[in-house]
């Protein structure tokens, strides 16, 4: 019986070792959208401790500044949570091997994972395994300040241009007045110099959001400022320059419009934020009213513009292009508790919890 014990143990303790490695390797290494389920259960357990002072905080700005330690404490509760399993694993074994007592199992089991020496197992196996466990945890540590660069150099990326929008689309970005700034200063035609710049800016996204899906939490600089609300204002800007404004049909900004949703798809994917992969108007309804529509349409109009002369059509055009991206981006923002901006996150509920928490 005390054989079968051992042999049992010995073989949930080979689990646990292997399968906090593979966790380890997916969350850190493996170069694609890997949903882990260890990470998720850690992030989740990160975002319920936050929930305390979210639930008081009276304004967005301290609630965003809370949210700020989301991302970057989940990350680095990661680590002790994986030595944690670890060592529990080699434990297992050790014990198993025949350490009288698991409490010496363990105590062998923690100062091999972390190079004390303090305690020396007996024999070549145990010795061998020891070593083992000593390079698996130089190799997390070592996985993880590898990691930081790499995410820190696609934040960048990401941000550099968040910021720039500020330029042109106003703070919180808005897709109206990006179009009425264009008309303004620098010209509507100009606007096909901006497309290709943004369908770029959204194949990194899509890249390096399900690959490091932790990038997703991590917030702007600035509270105003969000990935997801700058992303919504440049799609409906494409959207209304496609279907409202009367100038040459642009392929670009249909390029833009592709790869923007196909990108927020992917990300909303990855969370399992619940959308049509197919979805059609007026079959599949739009956040964004007609009125609301009708009243852009009389604000550019008002600034002088140049308009379509079918009104009800560039309704239709525009509905058809933001279907295609309105779940995704509604459900990012609420994930994500972007800043309130028109046409995006100004239409979900400010909830301190997202619709789901798995990672």
């Amino acid at each position: 019986m005390e054989l079968v014990l051992r042999g049992f143990t010995f073989l949930t303790g080979v689990i646990l070792v292997i399968g906090t490695v593979f966790s380890a390797v997916e969350t850190f290494v493996l170069p694609r959208g890997v949903s882990d389920r260890l990470t998720r259960l850690v992030f989740m357990g990160v975002r319920f401790l936050i929930t305390l002072p979210l639930k008081r905080a009276r304004s967005f700005e301290a609630r965003d500044r809370i949210m700020a330690f989301y991302a970057p404490l989940g990350l680095l509760a990661l680590v002790p949570v994986w030595y944690f399993i670890i060592a529990i694993g080699y434990a297992a074994i050790y014990w198993s091997m025949g350490v009288a007592g698991f409490q010496d199992a363990f105590l062998i089991s923690g100062s091999s994972l972390f190079t004390l020496g303090s305690e020396a197992p007996q024999g070549f196996p145990m010795t061998l395994l020891a070593f083992s466990e000593s390079m698996i945890g130089l190799i997390l540590v070592a996985m993880l300040i590898a990691y930081l660069p790499t995410m820190y150099a696609a934040f960048s990326r990401r941000e550099s241009a968040v910021t720039m929008l500020e330029v042109r689309a106003g703070k919180p970005p808005s897709a109206i007045e990006m179009l009425l700034r264009y008309h303004r200063i620098h010209g509507l035609q100009r606007l096909s110099v901006l497309w290709p710049v943004w369908e770029t800016w959204f194949a990194d996204i899509d890249e390096s959001h399900t690959s490091l899906p932790a990038l997703v939490f991590f917030r702007s600089p600035r509270s105003d400022h969000s990935w997801v609300t700058s992303a919504g204002a440049v799609l409906d800007a494409a959207s209304l320059t496609l279907a409202a404004v009367d100038i040459p049909a642009d392929p670009q900004a249909m390029l833009c419009i592709r790869a923007g949703y196909l990108a927020l798809r992917h990300v909303a994917d990855f969370f399992h934020l619940p959308h049509n992969p197919n979805p059609h108007f007026p079959s599949e309804p739009i956040s964004i009213t007609r009125v609301e529509f009708d009243a852009a349409w009389e604000q550019l109009a008002e600034a002088g513009v140049p308009l379509k002369t079918d009104h009800e059509q560039a309704w239709l055009d525009f509905a058809g292009w933001r279907v295609n991206y309105d779940r995704a981006l509604l459900g990012l923002c609420r994930l994500t508790l972007a800043p309130v901006a028109p046409w995006s996150s100004d239409r979900v509920p400010q909830s301190i919890l997202p619709p789901n928490l798995f990672l």
